[in-house]
């Protein structure tokens, strides 16, 4: 193998340097220290379905099509699939030169293009994927024993947390192994997930944290053991942490200020949550099912003005919030709130890591109220409107209010957001719901950072090299300079100064195949229940 790539997901220094001082992660603490490490710039936004895409393809959203973990069409929404990705990936990169790759549980690739070698897809699958070439999860399971795609338990609270964690993790390594072992290939890439997942799920349990990481130290050092990659390059998407601002509720700050009109008990936004149903989590689509008894009397309650807004805080005001909301089910919750009506809306905010404001513009959107001439000056409004937002400490919400294409371009940077909000410091949790007030506790006290980290170890990289800057987009320009090969002249990276550049070309289009939908309702709830989708 001539370049290994380990994707750690939410991995930072923050969260790496206790570890290390504790000795207990020798494997990845020898490759920060005998190589070259530094701080990884994120990409906006950055998060995990739309920051790994970035990474493997070395371009912006624009581009590669794919900005959050939901797709919009008008106002209707879906989890994003590997379909959604319209550039050539890395691997597919390396295959047009005639290299061959394994690449195991990587977020975002399913369904699977060709390419010489194989492909096991990660997050946003669904947990029986096809995976590439047809049949490499049987073969996979029949070689090693169970493998799964998501943990047992999308939340655990018992003790076996850990192990249900570490578990997944130790697939991953044998799953790799194997294919490796079977495939022989020029390039692997692991991604391992569960570096990210136990922050939301069990948030300041340092204790999980440290065993998840020690299990996969182990697994690092399997693969190198066996296979003695001549490259090594460790790298997570954004970093994680504590946060200790403010939940700043966006659509009700525009609803207070005239954007944003609501309505209550109705098919309006924020609707994302899937209902926490029997029948869903068998795989029955929810356009199938019969409202129960509940959800239409609670529809009823709501369209009254009695909404699941004002019904929480009651609740929180008498103690019994979380007494009661654990005792009824979420599709009665959900078919009582408030929520945005997009026809009549001017704009709002659709989810909440898109990290932006969508307008809703005549002749674009299904039911548009801002004409083309209005664009400008209203956007130019909710700007000035977003920037002068101050927290209860007296502070700016935001580090940066900017137009979209501050951040994107690119042939698919219309389906982006108008605006890009930037939180202050990432320490305040933007919320696209709506509720009495404009600012809260924090939803989760832990979630993403900017800065992940990037090291790398090997014949062809320098050790001596500063990393300083660098961002997200070039590492798939640096994998390639491992192998002598052209960075794609499209992309919005550059090779690291830890490798020899060897300049720039131009790719013919990738073959694309129909984007598909994603009917998966239990890949929804496991996005719901870390949070990205509310």
């Amino acid at each position: 193998m001539n370049t290994l790539l380990v994707g750690l997901d939410a991995a930072c220094l923050p969260v790496l340097e206790p570890l290390f001082d504790e000795g207990v992660v020798p494997t990845l603490q020898e490759i920060f220290s005998s190589g070259t490490s530094g701080q990884l710039e994120s990409q906006i936004p950055p998060w995990t379905a739309s920051a790994w895409p970035s990474l493997y393809t070395g371009m912006n959203p624009g581009k590669h099509g794919v900005f959050d973990f939901l797709t919009f069409d008008g106002y209707e929404w879906s989890v994003i699939n590997g379909s959604h990705i319209r550039e050539r990936t890395l691997w597919e990169l390396l295959d047009y030169h005639g290299y061959s790759s394994v690449v195991v549980n990587t977020p975002v690739t399913h369904p699977c293009r060709p390419f010489n070698g194989a492909l096991i897809p990660g997050y946003t699958a669904p947990e029986n994927p096809e995976g590439y070439p047809s049949g490499i999860l049987d073969d996979v399971r029949d070689a090693i024993g169970e493998y799964k795609i998501y943990p047992r338990d999308p939340t655990p609270k018992d003790k076996a947390a850990s192990d249900r964690y570490c578990e997944l993790i130790r697939m991953r390594g044998d799953a790799f192994r194997y294919l490796v072992d079977r495939f022989d290939p020029d390039f692997g890439f692991i991604q391992f997930q569960q570096t990210d997942t136990v922050f939301h799920e069990r948030p300041g349990d340092l204790d999980t944290v440290r065993d998840i990481y020690v299990e996969v130290d182990r697994q690092l050092e399997a693969i190198i053991d066996a296979f003695q990659p001549r490259n090594v390059l460790v790298v997570s998407d954004h970093g994680i942490g504590e946060y200790e601002g403010y939940d700043f509720r966006v659509n009700e700050y525009l609803r207070r200020h005239g954007f944003v009109k609501t309505v209550n008990g109705g098919k309006g936004m924020p609707t994302w949550a899937t209902i926490r149903d029997s029948k869903l989590m068998a795989g029955i689509e929810s356009d199938s099912i019969e409202p129960t008894t509940g959800v239409k009397l609670m529809q009823l309650v709501a369209r009254a003005g009695l909404t699941s807004q004002r019904l929480g805080a009651v609740l929180r005001r008498l103690g019994l919030e979380e007494f009661v909301t654990s005792r009824v089910s979420a599709d009665v919750i959900s078919a009582g709130t408030q929520q945005v009506d997009f026809e009549r809306s001017i704009a709002y905010m659709r989810s909440r890591t898109e990290l932006g404001i969508r307008i809703n513009l005549e002749g674009r959107e299904p039911a548009g109220i801002v004409s083309e001439s209005e664009y400008d000056s209203v956007r130019r409004r909710l700007i000035e409107l977003l920037r002068n937002a101050t927290a209860p400490d007296g502070y700016p919400v935001f580090d940066e209010v900017v137009p979209r294409e501050v951040y994107f371009h690119g042939p698919r940077d219309g389906d982006a957001v108008d605006i890009v909000t930037i939180p202050r410091n990432f320490d305040q949790f933007l919320s696209a719901m709506l509720a009495d007030d404009v600012f809260g506790e924090p939803t989760e006290p832990w979630n993403h950072k900017r800065h992940g980290v990037v090291a790398a170890i090997g014949a062809n990289i320098d050790t001596e090299a500063c990393l300083e800057g660098a961002h997200l987009f070039d590492i798939a320009p640096t994998v390639l300079a491992t192998f002598g090969l052209q960075a794609d002249e499209r992309m919005d990276g550059r090779p690291l100064p830890i490798v020899e550049a060897v300049g720039t070309a131009t790719y013919p289009e990738v073959s694309l195949t129909e984007v598909s939908s994603t009917n998966d309702s239990n890949v929804e709830e496991r996005l719901a229940n870390l949070g990205y989708i509310e």
